[in-house]
């Protein structure tokens, strides 16, 4: 029996694009997959290697009833991916990444509600799929506000014929994803404003990794966030984890400030963003009065991101992240990272294989050698 053979997309454009009889609705599936390798050579310790599934994906996204009302839905299956199951996620993996729908109720303006990334720092809205490196630098590890759920109300306009102006405004949960025990604390409040001056980057270059559209002119975005979550009740604003002390939670203002910036021109690429966490009263108390042992991650954070990519597809980047975390409240030493990273793109960041080494300097710690290899492949 012959196979039959199915007209799909092309590759990278999903599996499926689907469309109702009556062009009333569409949904395009897709699916994507990393597969990592990690070497580490710890100071004065012996090496540790590991291979995974770093991330597994599928994705569906389309419009319902109008174009004007877009959405998208994304599950994550590799471990890493639904990892965090507690009590406050009814004790059930984490699958949902995104669920939320988009209306474009007037031009220029949207308002998103569901389960989705909140506009912090660049690095961390780019989509893991579309990244320079191997991973997300330090910065964000230790800062970013990931995704939450609530509303959005988003809008852009142009100051002149190439200068364009974007404004984010969230308001959320200010817990983090898939919690099911309700409210904790009190809400988070996310606010963006972002700058084009030399108009708008190439297939949304500026929340995409390496400079892959080879952009004919100086493009550059410059973004700013200020984040303000109510009575938080975990370490790291909605991230991190909980506070808890005799009587529930301890609870406390958190203000996430990020500024960041992408340019990118043929080929070359340059990202740099800081960020600064700061609390009302960092240390989480008891009644009482008396210390829970629990802290606020509070500090700063610097990361700098360079890239050229060859006419071949070949591209060579570099990373610079300083960590400096509050040492009397965090007990824990200023952390200097370089990386020097090899990407070659096949299909653009659609099937691409990606290495970098890195060196982590720990102030009166344990310095550490990492080198990763990475294979991505998107449908």
């Amino acid at each position: 029996m012959n196979a039959q053979e199915i007209n799909a997309p092309k590759f990278g454009k999903g599996i499926f694009n689907l469309v109702g009889q009556d062009s009333t609705w569409t949904m395009k599936i897709a699916a994507r997959m990393q597969f990592l390798a990690v070497s580490t050579w710890p100071e004065g310790q012996s090496n540790e290697s590991e291979f995974l599934v770093r991330r597994a994906r599928l994705k569906f996204d389309g419009y319902a009833f109008s174009p004007k009302l877009e959405y998208k839905l994304e599950l994550g299956l590799s471990n890493r991916d639904i990892s965090g199951a507690s009590e406050f996620t009814s004790d059930a993996p984490r699958y949902i990444l995104d669920a939320v729908i988009k209306w474009h109720f007037a031009p220029n303006f949207e308002f998103w509600f569901g389960q989705t990334k909140l506009p912090g720092n660049r690095e961390r809205v780019i989509s893991s799929g579309n990244m320079q490196m191997v991973d997300r630098s330090l910065l964000n590890s230790r800062f970013n506000i990931d995704r939450d759920m609530g509303i959005q109300l988003r809008h852009k306009f142009n100051l002149s014929e190439k200068f364009v102006v974007k404004e984010i405004f969230a308001i959320s949960q200010g817990e983090g994803r898939n919690i099911t025990t309700g409210n904790l604390g009190g809400h988070q409040y996310t606010s963006r404003l972002e700058i084009l001056p030399f108009g708008e980057f190439a297939s949304d270059g500026d929340y995409s990794g390496s400079d892959l559209k080879r952009e004919k002119t100086p493009k550059l975005a410059i973004g700013a966030t200020y984040d303000f979550n109510n009575n938080a009740v975990k370490n790291r604003s909605n991230q991190g984890s909980y506070m808890t002390n005799d009587v529930g939670f301890y609870e406390t203002n958190i203000s996430t400030v990020f500024v960041d910036a992408m340019f990118k021109y043929d080929g070359f690429s340059l990202m740099a963003e800081y960020s600064n966490r700061d609390a009302k009263d960092p240390y989480a108390k008891n009644s009482d009065g008396t210390l829970t042992g629990d802290e606020v991650q509070v500090g700063s954070g610097l990361n700098l991101q360079a890239g050229y990519l060859f006419k071949s597809n070949w591209e060579v980047s570099g990373r610079y992240t300083n960590i400096a975390l509050d040492k009397t409240i965090t007990g824990k030493d200023t952390e200097n990272q370089y990386t020097l990273g090899v990407s070659k793109y096949i299909v653009g960041h659609k099937l691409k294989v990606q290495t970098d080494i890195s060196h982590l300097e720990v102030a009166n710690g344990t310095n550490e050698l990492m080198y990763r290899l990475q294979f991505d492949i998107h449908f």
